[in-house]
């Protein structure tokens, strides 16, 4: 076991507070009376490892002049397997039964009751191998609840509707895999003034690296790296990460040795060398690998777009200085009760010039919220930006989207429309009548693979201009590649929440963008032909 020899209080400490060892030895000695409840550890009194006790020694011994914890905020991100559910559980004990905290209310939460159970069951067990504990606490299986009698202080797992109650007076709430949180409601509730009545309340959220960039968890995570690497101050945040960065080598066992901090005490090493090369067999297991092993953040599988290059064409896009410029539409309507897309592309007049895209997205008002909660994707927040409209009604309005394009074809010189087949005839027509040149565009790997690869090819040239405009960025992290015999691709998605509506727009505008250009008729593909890679 790796024991704490050389503890120095955290730098995060403000000036004004003071390491109290006293609260910190107490802290630390009550989760040493407890004992480990599974596996080879089962029954052994729960050391903690030296990245455990820095944790519960920064938490519980740092003390502002009034004699309070200064931290009410913990996030502790870890790989799996280096005793996450132990130290959460040990955590809510000290929390419940061993700080002093009158009627103390303590909260178990996680993605549903099940997973919160997880904590709880471990929690329940300790309180039973420890004969000063088993005295003086009851444990409710039924409702999950455990009860010390000395305070009246009780620990709670949450159900899943907990989020949707309020009136909660909180000394402490363990969150387990933050990152399964589907929306951030049931965070919200539990943190935001539900510890107001408390002096030193205690919010401790403890999970592995997630998967959704869109969530709650990555919310906090990204405030947690800010606050490491200094761009951000919090003095009530404390933040824990351990893992591997994006650009290091998955497969060195240093790499390894740096993101597990408990490898070989909880976790052979032997074990993730097994897993490693059953990930480098099956490039399918990778990102899984990454993800827990690692404690990277990673998407679920591998996507098509390199986001950072694509963040790389970020360039600013004015769309003043573009009225009057030759430019290609791609319309995707997509359903009636989905989002629909239509994507402005601007071919270089020069040399010195990108293709700049203006892009612009459409969903019904009326189901916005329950897509919100549904898809785990901000909807609400992108229309109060105002890179997305909501039309009225439970259905896409199209007669609004046809007026609107018309307006922009006062503006921009449209030369062209180009649109999905299926399902926009009828607005193909409308826009025809309008006085648009509309072109179907096919969405079989004939039609499509001539300009998905020519995207790929202006983004790792940085030859074209996007203004990082959110819902586009995210339905381009959302492609995935198919590929027919031939080496020709189209792009597809996962899953029916993650949305390409925009990505398709666009690669159908930029399609017509590179073969007319400026001068009608004038194609980069006749020049240099089609690519193939």
């Amino acid at each position: 076991m790796r024991k704490l020899n050389d503890y120095k209080p955290t730098k995060f400490m403000l000036e004004t507070s003071h390491y109290d060892k006293s609260k910190a030895d107490f802290a630390v000695n009550f989760i040493q009376c407890l004992s480990h409840t599974k596996g080879t550890w089962a029954g052994k009194r729960f050391e903690l490892i030296d990245w455990q006790e820095r944790i519960i020694r920064d938490l519980f011994g740092v003390i502002k002049p009034n004699g309070y914890r200064q931290f009410n905020t913990a996030y502790v991100e870890i790989p799996k397997k280096m005793g996450k559910s132990e130290l959460a559980a040990a955590v809510a004990l000290l929390l419940c039964c061993g700080d002093g905290e009158q009627r103390a209310e303590v909260y178990g939460a996680a993605s549903d009751r099940q997973q919160a159970s997880i904590v709880f069951d471990v929690a329940a067990d300790m309180v039973r191998m420890c004969p000063a504990l088993n005295k003086r606490v009851k444990i409710l299986g039924a409702t999950k609840r455990i009860v010390y009698e000395p305070t009246n202080s009780f620990y709670q797992v949450l159900s899943a509707e907990a989020y949707s109650k309020h009136g909660f007076n909180i000394h402490g709430v363990v969150f387990d895999e933050l990152h399964t949180q589907p929306n951030r409601k049931l965070y919200d509730v539990m943190t935001k003034g539900s510890g107001d009545a408390r002096m030193q309340p205690l919010y401790f959220l403890i999970t592995t690296a997630g998967t959704d960039t869109n969530s709650i968890c990555y919310e906090q995570h990204q405030k947690a790296k800010d606050i490491l690497e200094g761009r951000k101050i919090d003095h009530t945040f404390y933040p824990v990460i351990y893992g591997a960065e994006q650009d290091e080598d998955w497969m060195n066992e240093e790499v390894w040795k740096k993101a597990n901090p408990s490898l070989g005490i909880t976790v052979d090493i032997e074990k993730v060398r097994d897993a490693c090369e059953s990930a480098k067999q099956n490039p399918a297991e990778e990102n899984t690998f990454r993800q827990l092993r690692l404690n990277q953040w990673v998407k679920q599988a591998v996507r098509w777009m390199p986001m950072q290059k694509w963040d790389e064409c970020n360039f600013e896009v004015d769309p003043a200085e573009l009225e009057g410029r030759v430019c290609y539409g791609g319309l995707d309507l997509s359903s009636t009760t989905d989002i629909s897309a239509f994507v402005l592309v601007f071919p270089p007049r020069d040399d010195t010039e990108k293709y700049i895209v203006l892009p612009y997205f459409w969903i019904p008002e009326e189901n916005m919220q329950q897509r919100v909660l549904k898809d785990h994707v901000p909807y609400d927040v992108w229309e109060r930006q105002g890179v997305l409209q909501a039309t009225e009604g439970n259905v896409i309005h199209y007669g609004f989207i046809e007026k609107f394009i018309d307006d922009l074809g006062k503006k921009y010189n449209i030369k062209g429309i180009c649109f999905d087949r299926w399902g926009a005839v009828q607005m193909s027509q409308n826009l025809e009548a309008l006085g648009f040149e509309v072109v179907a565009f096919g969405q079989g790997f004939k039609d499509m693979s001539p300009p998905t690869k020519e995207l790929m090819k202006l983004v790792l040239e940085k030859r074209i201009a996007h203004g990082g405009h959110p819902v586009l960025r995210w339905m381009m992290d959302n492609i995935f590649i198919r590929t027919d015999p031939a080496g020709n691709i189209k792009p597809d998605k996962e899953k029916s929440t993650e949305k390409i509506d925009g990505a398709v727009a666009l690669i159908m505008a930029l399609d017509r963008a590179i073969r007319m250009g400026n001068d009608e008729g004038k194609s980069v593909y006749d020049e240099r032909g089609l690519l193939f890679f």
